[in-house]
């Protein structure tokens, strides 16, 4: 039996200004936010050649990063401020 996908990664969550530089407008789920990161990132050929799980933050990535280099991980995290549950005040 295949999984349903949980109702909560689907929701449709506002994002921030600097976010929506990157990914565009919003607002968008959570998945398709990574999933456009990813995309940009690839784009601009912003992964360290020497490791990959790292990224380069350029211009429009550095308000959402604060810093020069971040791992893959990380930018899930730092990129969680500039998301926001419309529901929730």
């Amino acid at each position: 039996m295949p999984r349903k996908a949980n109702p909560a990664l689907l929701k449709p969550l506002n994002l921030s200004p600097e976010l929506e530089a990157v990914v565009g407008k919003g607002p968008m789920p959570r998945s398709q936010v990574v999933k456009k990161l990813w995309e940009y990132i690839k784009k601009h050929d912003l992964q360290n050649p020497k490791n990959k799980r790292n990224i380069f933050a350029d211009d429009l990535l550095m308000p959402l990063f604060g810093k020069k280099e971040v791992t893959m991980f990380e930018m899930t995290k730092l990129v969680t401020p500039h998301i926001t549950d419309p529901d929730k005040k």
